[in-house]
């Protein structure tokens, strides 16, 4: 799936709006959400995430390839969220009634709403949980990322990755036990 990198050769080589647009419509809330997974709080996340958007836009770094392009932008938006937290010095939490703002008001399908209701409930429980366990889990099962590109975000060994999953995994799964939930309500 070379759409995020394609759109973006459009963009930064031709001058396509339509390329950075597209970048936008299809990262931009897995992006949000793994940003909240930082910083823990979704205003922040929000203003992060368009701040990734403006770099790309204003300063068109280059994409070597090096890794997928959703990895290399996820990149760019830890980053800038770490910056953030070094400048503030301080990690503010986010509110869990906040959480359902996140549905997009175009998901009338009840299929997607029930999807989405669901995500909402792990997003919740998964608050409770350490950032480094909320960061995993977001890359690899909310983003679809590998082992690998989930490291080279984290900037940590593969090895290190699947064992922070590993425990991430035992401790949602008890968090989602304690907290009433069977595997039929997810």
């Amino acid at each position: 799936m070379d759409n995020g990198a394609s759109s973006y050769r459009r963009f930064r080589d031709n001058g396509d709006e339509r390329g950075l647009d597209a970048i936008i419509m299809e990262y931009k809330d897995g992006l949000m959400l793994y940003l909240t997974s930082i910083v823990g709080n979704i205003q922040t996340a929000e203003e992060l995430t368009e701040d990734t958007f403006v770099l790309l836009g204003t300063k068109k770094p280059k994409f070597k390839g090096k890794s997928s392009f959703k990895t290399w932008l996820f990149a760019i938006g830890r980053n800038l969220a770490i910056d953030r937290l070094r400048k503030e010095k301080r990690h503010p939490q986010i509110s869990v009634d906040e959480l359902p703002e996140l549905m997009s008001e175009e998901e009338a399908v009840e299929s997607a709403y029930l999807k989405k209701e669901r995500q909402i409930a792990v997003h919740r429980v998964m608050r409770k949980l350490k950032p480094e366990h909320q960061q995993v889990l977001e890359l690899i099962y909310f983003e679809n990322m590998s082992s690998r590109e989930a490291a080279d975000v984290m900037k940590k060994s593969v090895r290190s990755i699947e064992s922070i999953l590993y425990r991430a995994k035992k401790a949602l799964r008890s968090q989602l036990e304690s907290e009433g939930y069977d595997d039929e309500d997810l």
